[in-house]
């Protein structure tokens, strides 16, 4: 019998350390917090973390939330088993940036199974309908903005260099898109050279090295990111060309900005990270605690120029 009950005893104690670790804390109020499980794709990546701030910022505010972040390291089998262990926690609600467009929708499947909120933040794919919602930029937007101020400064006619980011990404598929389209209606514009920097600066003053080696005339470099374009102006300028090509970015980081302001980088388009990270926790919070919530969620994106740059440094203070 003394057997029976320790063993009774010692099952009840795990039991109880199981359900503890799918609750968060509490509140200063006492009302339990709501446990988010947050999967992004790269802690290293400096836009993603001004979009982690937004959410940390925001569980600050809220008061009621508790956020779980995890780090896929840009690989989609790690952020697949992270949601995974999210799943098993217990978790009232998911916030996921996606490694990958491709296995997005089966981890969206895994938390429809489970009755867990599945807010996708930044990056949709096809098929978004099936998660809970979606916070982010329309990423063709910002392609078509960029790359309509390109065109006024080129004149409408000129030879374009396109960096895009990691391959198959929505924001890489999608930003390029807008630059053909507005490239399709500038019949004195030409794409040159087009090649992935994965969205990284030093990738992306290899890449611009790569392209000088070349001797193709370029009358522009337009970068899916500024990261990528501020890689590409290190390179024109340790050559000397700087002051013949057009570089543009897109995301208005406080780095770009400061390259905007030194005329260095032509055009950037502002996407609000801290917007998107603190409105997809938001949604999501909601989402934990059954309200309705709109399926699409979109934070516009804004041109940034040499003329307005003031206007976004102020967004980073």
């Amino acid at each position: 019998m003394k057997k029976k009950f320790f063993l009774f005893m010692a099952l009840m104690v795990a039991l109880t350390a199981v359900l503890a670790g799918c609750r968060g804390g509490e509140s200063a109020d006492g009302e339990e917090k709501l446990k988010i499980g947050v999967a992004l794709p790269d802690f290293d990546d400096k836009w993603l973390s001004y979009l982690q701030d937004g959410m940390m910022d925001y569980e600050k505010e809220a008061g009621n939330i508790e956020g779980v972040y995890v780090d896929a390291m840009n690989d989609a089998a790690k952020q697949m088993s992270q949601v995974e262990t999210f799943i098993s926690q217990g978790v009232d609600a998911i916030a996921i940036v996606p490694v990958d467009t491709e296995s997005v929708g089966t981890i969206v499947d895994m938390a429809n199974a489970a009755e867990i909120p599945i807010v996708v933040v930044n990056r949709t794919y096809e098929g978004i309908e099936e998660a809970t919602a979606f916070v982010g930029g329309n990423s063709i937007d910002s392609g078509i903005i960029q790359m309509e101020q390109v065109a006024k400064l080129l004149g409408g006619k000129g030879n374009v260099a396109i960096m895009n980011g990691q391959s198959g990404q929505e924001a890489e598929i999608k930003r390029t898109e807008g630059n053909k389209q507005v490239i399709e209606k500038n019949p004195g514009m030409k794409i040159v050279k087009e090649k992935n920097a994965d969205w990284d600066r030093a990738k992306g003053m290899t890449l611009m090295e790569n392209w000088l080696q070349s001797g193709e005339k370029i009358d522009a470099v337009v970068a899916n990111n500024d990261e990528m374009a501020i890689g590409a102006i290190m390179a024109l300028e340790a050559a000397g060309k700087l002051e013949e090509v057009t570089v543009a970015g897109i995301d208005g980081t406080p780095d770009a900005l400061e390259y905007v302001k030194s005329g260095k980088l032509k055009v950037s388009v502002f996407q609000d990270a801290a917007g998107q990270g603190s409105k997809g926790l938001e949604i999501a919070a909601k989402a934990a605690k059954g309200e309705e919530v709109e399926k699409m969620n979109y934070v516009e994106f804004e041109l940034i120029t040499p003329e307005n740059v003031e206007t976004y440094e102020k967004k980073w203070q």
